[in-house]
């Protein structure tokens, strides 16, 4: 699956063709079951199990809790998967499976949380494994327009459409790929006043590579769907290609655009996206030396990441994971994307779970935070009074529930320059 299981369902397979990786696993195969005596018809209990996943261990010396404050804004949400924040402060969140759009504060109820008032129901929407109602991105102009736009599943396509609250959605582009998994589905207005949006592969990996397919894109676009001056293809809304499951996306201070993306069988990605560049997917995955896709510049082990969805805060950016069950603080120096394009990495730091580069502008190890107190961690956006909200993802199938579940928890970095120490 796209969130974590998919991870149980792959098999290692990085940088090799395709037809190679298949004949080596086949053979891997082929010996371990000479050699433990397993008859290849055998039943074995699934590896999709969501039991499996459990978060991996943190690493020592690399923990960052000192460096981050939290606390609880809203309990008892279910699944909740978009945030975006409306001009009075408050915040429109939706539940994946509920197809709701909630309200949340900007007043606080009698026990000091957020008070949460449901909006909105987008009934064209059809929740099933991954999909649901997803993204949501208020108008940069909603003060004037009270429209916001939402990325949904049908039970044919995935779509992007405005919505004014109290009515129904208005498709501006359909016909994105749809599967029960990789669906991406984030939606945000970048710093350009245009919509962006990402998509996953739907589990056809070739879709990531045809730029006739929105599958496995970055998607930019007007408000009313269609290309904006700039875009690298002619008349598509396609920004960036080659990804399998991206579900974050941010801007820094400078501009720059990253996006994180769920892997498959050994590294998870955080991009610095390009316009019209190739990410890679299904080719390749993680760092390497072929010039014709992008390297990411940080890569983590599947066990210890999921990475999901992102914010920055001045130069560092907080990294949700789901399977990990951890955030990551990622510093970043006025460098970043200086050698993205360089195939190869310098001094590019290596360990059993991570990778990092800064030859691109990571400044040091990745530090790891919230290792495992709040379970699966989703969502992640900048609020108005400069924290960072994140939501949690224990109900969704695939870890054991709290009474408190799901949660939208308030972070603030304690150190002054909000850059991690290193």
């Amino acid at each position: 699956m796209g969130d974590d299981s998919s991870h149980a369902n792959r098999g290692p397979r990085r940088r090799l063709p395709s037809r190679v990786a298949a004949a080596v696993i086949l053979l891997m195969l082929a010996m371990v079951g000479a050699c433990v005596g397993v008859h290849p018809s055998k039943p074995r209990r699934s590896t999709a199990d969501p039991t499996d996943f459990r978060p991996g261990p943190a690493a020592k010396g690399a923990r960052g809790d000192d460096l981050v404050s939290v606390t609880t804004l809203v309990k008892h949400l279910e699944v909740p998967w978009g945030i975006t924040f409306l001009p009075d402060g408050s915040a429109l969140v939706t539940e994946r499976q509920k197809l709701r759009i909630l309200k949340i504060g900007p007043q606080k109820a009698s026990n000091g949380e957020l008070t949460v008032t449901p909006v909105a129901t987008i009934k064209e929407a059809f929740s099933h494994n991954e999909g649901g109602l997803l993204g949501i991105a208020a108008s940069p102009r909603f003060a004037h327009d009270r429209t916001v736009f939402i990325f949904y599943t049908t039970r044919s396509d995935n779509r992007i459409a405005k919505l004014r609250l109290g009515g129904r959605p208005q498709p501006i582009v359909t016909g994105i790929p749809l599967s029960g998994i990789h669906n991406g589905g984030r939606l945000m207005f970048g710093p350009d006043g245009y919509l962006y949006a990402s998509t996953g592969d739907a589990s056809n990996a070739g879709n990531a590579q045809h730029l006739s397919s929105l599958g496995g894109k970055i998607l930019r676009m007007t408000t009313d769907g269609k290309p904006p001056p700039g875009n690298p293809f002619r008349g598509s809304i396609v920004w960036s290609y080659g990804h399998r499951n991206p579900e974050g996306m941010a801007w820094d201070s400078q501009g720059n655009m990253y996006v994180a993306e769920i892997g498959e069988a050994v590294w998870d990605e955080l991009n610095v996206i390009l316009p019209g560049r190739n990410y890679g997917w299904p080719k390749v995955q993680g760092m390497g030396d072929d010039p014709r896709y992008v390297n990411p510049i940080v890569t983590w082990r599947p066990e210890v990441g999921v990475s999901n969805d992102l914010a920055i805060l001045g130069r560092t950016a907080v990294v949700t994971c789901l399977r990990g069950q951890r955030i990551y603080l990622v510093s970043l120096d006025s460098g970043i994307g200086v050698g993205i394009n360089t195939r190869r990495i310098v001094g590019s730091a290596d360990t059993s779970t991570i990778r990092w580069r800064p030859d691109a502008g990571v400044a040091a190890r990745p530090k790891e935070a919230l290792y495992g107190k709040y379970g699966r961690l989703r969502a992640a956006i900048n609020a108005p009074d400069g924290s960072i909200w994140i939501t949690t993802s224990n109900r969704d199938g695939r870890n054991q529930p709290v009474p408190d579940d799901d949660r939208i928890v308030r972070l603030t970095l304690r150190s002054r320059n909000q850059t991690p120490s290193r």
